[in-house]
């Protein structure tokens, strides 16, 4: 699991910092005291605080718990780091923290009662958690509405579902982005890049964590960022789109910069993917309509047989260029745009520069009246 996948889990349940012009440098000495007061606590279980890790969350120790249900211990801290404190497995609390003690308090009879106080950081994620948890829900809704739909077979409702889902996504990271730019280069909003696709955030992601990289140097979780980053940047929009070159059904060599000065839409899909084939009606609409304007279409199959292949072109009335080494997910052009699930869209302007990514129904629709109305 890459950090960036590892950060996008983290955040379902637990954020980067908004852009300031003064970097102030964080001091610690070391060591970080959390602490609290606990109301009506469970005859059975334990206070138990673990770290997450890149890939994992570990065990750091136990707390004891006094009669009165007070609790302080001092953690040794080298570096900006997320922690869970689990409330004898009936509550988890998210905890970011470096310079500043934190202190939760908890009533186990009143489920609002949660209060975190000391570690601005550690408060910042409460907001982070409140919208996981909102999203959590209308995500959970929407896939019960769906199996709902396909279970009826009621094919309009499951495209409306789809396009729904699609909506929510966009919906949701500009509300992410709102609360990244209240927290005032808080560390804190590390926890919140997996809240946001890099396919579509990346320059907005990379801004934020070269931020951070001033203000918090060499710490582990932003160097791999970093790292995560540097790998993606040539597929990040505004970018030069990499070059595909493949043999179309006639076997004839079909080069993406031929067709420099339109608008591209790289489309990978196959005969056997049914979202592609059920996208497949929009793109062929909004091809006729905009063609005449500048419009192209490149579609790039990951299909294995080429017999499959030219019936779904045929079936589906797929007129513009088609191209495919039939290799599958190992297909040249897959690997070189890191495709590793379609549909998946790339949207090339005149120059040869992405501006745009995994565009589909209504998005799609409105992308292209934005270019081309």
């Amino acid at each position: 699991m890459t950090k960036l996948n590892y950060l996008m889990a983290l955040a379902a349940v637990l954020l980067i910092a908004s852009c300031s012009n003064e970097v102030k440098q964080e001091k610690f000495d070391g060591e970080v005291v959390i602490s609290g007061s606990l109301k009506n606590v469970p005859e059975e279980g334990i206070l138990l605080l673990s770290k997450y890790m890149d890939n994992s969350i570990e065990t750091v120790d136990t707390l004891a718990v006094g009669e009165s249900g007070a609790y302080e211990y001092t953690l040794s801290i080298e570096e900006p780091a997320f922690y869970e404190l689990d409330l004898y497995g009936e509550k988890q609390v998210r905890l970011a923290l470096f310079s500043e003690d934190a202190k939760v308090d908890y009533d186990f009879a009143a489920e609002e009662s949660l209060a975190i106080s000391g570690s601005a950081d550690s408060e910042q994620i409460a907001k982070v958690d409140e919208l996981a948890e909102q999203y959590q829900e209308e995500i959970n809704q929407l896939n019960s509405d769906y199996y709902e739909a396909l279970s009826a077979k009621d094919e309009e409702t499951v495209k409306n579902i789809q396009q729904k889902a699609l909506d929510l996504e966009s919906s949701h990271a500009n509300k992410v982005k709102e609360v990244i730019n209240s927290m005032d280069g808080s560390f804190a909003a590390l926890a919140a890049i997996g809240m946001l696709n890099p396919r579509n955030d990346f320059n907005y992601i990379d801004s934020l964590v070269t931020e951070l990289d001033k203000k918090y140097p060499e710490t582990k979780m932003i160097v791999g960022l970093k790292q995560e980053l540097e790998e993606m940047r040539a597929l990040s929009i505004g970018q030069p789109a990499p070059e595909i070159a493949l043999p179309n059904p006639d076997g004839d060599l079909v080069k993406l910069s031929d067709f420099k000065g339109k608008y591209v839409m790289v489309d990978f899909w196959a005969a056997w993917c049914k979202p592609c084939r059920e996208e497949n009606p929009n793109v062929v609409r909004l091809y006729n309509e905009y063609k005449d304007q500048g419009f192209e279409v490149l579609g790039v199959s990951l299909d294995r047989s080429k017999d499959a292949w030219v019936k779904a072109i045929a079936d589906d009335n797929l007129t513009w260029a088609q191209v495919s080494d039939l290799k599958y997910f190992n297909s040249e052009a897959a690997a070189t745009y890191k495709i590793n699930a379609i549909p998946a869209t790339y949207l090339i302007g005149p120059e040869g520069d992405i501006i745009a990514k995994d565009l589909r129904g209504a998005s799609l629709e409105n992308k292209l009246k934005e270019i081309f109305e």
